[in-house]
């Protein structure tokens, strides 16, 4: 680092005052994280998307979630009384590993608050809450199939044509990928197929209040889910980098199709890993001609449409496992390497928080170099972090700014923490 960096202080919500005028109109706000399982990600996280709600009017949160699910979710905020009494309890639907990621008291808090929120705003107003990612392939063709039958609609013989196909797979995405890889017999057609029918019906109906229109778009979005995840997981039996773009492509339509929905002037925030939302062209990733949304929404939307936030830490702990699938641990974090964007920000800040905006950070030339920033995934081994957890990025290019948050602590998963108010501490600023 040539020269100290221009930072902000860091300490409460109220500190967030420098980072909304720079986010000014724009439409789309990507937030990260450099983990899965980082208590403060989440909570700073959900300040700034409190105050992105309030004062931006922004409508909707969309996550590195699974589209049932968070679909689930999105219907409770919006009823007068909290499905299942209480979000603790609604959040028991993320039951696929890793559950840590949306199944914690952080993300019931933020619920909570969004189901007080929405009580005061008329119907056509109420924030929502959606999934993004493509892994739920048999969980969404469950719902196509529950959707049509009620409805008694044309789909409904498409629908089961493709659950027919699948079920020899014992709802085992992984297997069907592995048994028709590299043979010409799949399921394609048929996932297309009731992709093709849903959007036919949708022509000619038009649903007059948002519940009906969310729940036509909601049956149509699990189709795309389906058609989607067959070619991911088809994608990554075969290996190299094309399963990562089928997700980040898929997350990009999603979000492309929910601001439709939304209406012209809608705006949106993201939640996803620091990998998904910072510019995969000023990473390692554009060797391997892999994009992301960070890259896709400035694309097609426009750089000044889409603002970008990064986020990391120097040490502290983490929610993760040892490999996929492995039971969750509350592991260390060590101490950044020496030289990575985190240890230098350690050296500068003395142990102190702090926000970067890359406006100001691009009048550094030093900074114009890829350097090492952390990136911890939901399967983590601490004592092999130098060897792979940093990626080089030309920071005040990947993001627009950046929260750094020296000490970090695990998450607080509800399979740990049942507590039926939750943990007593998960706002350091007195909320």
């Amino acid at each position: 680092m040539a020269s100290l960096l221009p930072t902000h202080p860091l300490h409460s919500p109220a500190d967030l005052d420098t980072l909304l005028a720079a986010i000014g109109d724009a439409r789309v706000v990507l937030l990260g994280e450099a983990s899965h399982g980082t208590h403060e990600y989440y909570t700073w996280r959900t300040a700034l998307s409190k105050r992105l709600i309030q004062e931006k009017g922004f409508q909707f949160i969309a996550v590195e979630g699974d589209w049932p699910d968070c679909f689930e979710v999105n219907a409770a905020i919006k009823q007068e009384q909290m499905a299942h009494g209480s979000a603790a309890k609604l959040l028991q639907t993320f039951n696929r590993w890793p559950t840590w990621m949306w199944g914690n008291w952080e993300i019931a808090a933020l619920v909570e608050w969004l189901h007080r929120h929405n009580q005061a705003q008329p119907m056509e107003r109420r924030v929502g809450f959606y999934g993004l990612d493509v892994y739920s392939l048999w969980e969404s063709l469950e719902a196509v199939l529950h959707y049509v039958e009620k409805q008694g609609d044309g789909a409904v013989t498409a629908a089961r044509r493709a659950f027919r196909c699948f079920e020899p797979y014992s709802t085992d995405p992984q297997e069907y990928a592995r048994a028709v890889a590299f043979v010409s017999e799949d399921c394609q057609d048929e996932v297309i197929a009731v992709l093709r029918a849903l959007r036919h019906q949708a022509q000619e109906r038009q649903p007059a209040n948002l519940p009906e229109r969310e729940q036509a778009f909601g049956a149509e979005q699990n189709a795309l889910v389906a058609v989607n995840a067959e070619r991911y997981y088809k994608a990554m039996i075969r290996g190299g980098g094309a399963s990562w773009n089928v997700r980040d492509t898929h997350m990009m339509e999603t979000l492309t199709r929910l601001l439709h929905l939304h209406g012209p002037n809608s705006k949106a925030i993201i939640w996803a890993h620091n990998t998904h939302i910072g510019d995969a062209r000023y990473t390692d990733m554009r060797r391997e001609d892999m994009v992301n949304i960070g890259q896709l929404t400035r694309e097609q939307l426009g750089r000044e449409q889409v603002f970008s936030v990064g986020f990391g830490s120097y040490q502290g702990s983490v929610v993760a496992g040892k490999a996929w699938g492995a039971p969750l641990e509350n592991m260390p974090v060590p101490a950044a390497i020496r030289n990575s964007w985190e240890e230098q920000l350690h050296r500068q800040l003395k142990g102190a928080n702090g926000l970067l905006l890359s406006s100001e950070l691009k009048q550094e030339t030093g900074l114009r170099q890829s350097q090492g920033h952390r990136a911890i995934g939901v399967v983590y081994r601490p004592q092999l972090e130098q060897f792979g957890n940093y990626v080089p990025s030309v920071i005040p290019e990947r993001y627009d700014a950046f929260l750094f948050l020296d000490h970090t602590k695990a998450l607080h998963p509800l399979a740990i923490h049942p507590e039926e108010k939750g943990p007593p501490d998960l706002y350091p600023w007195g909320e």
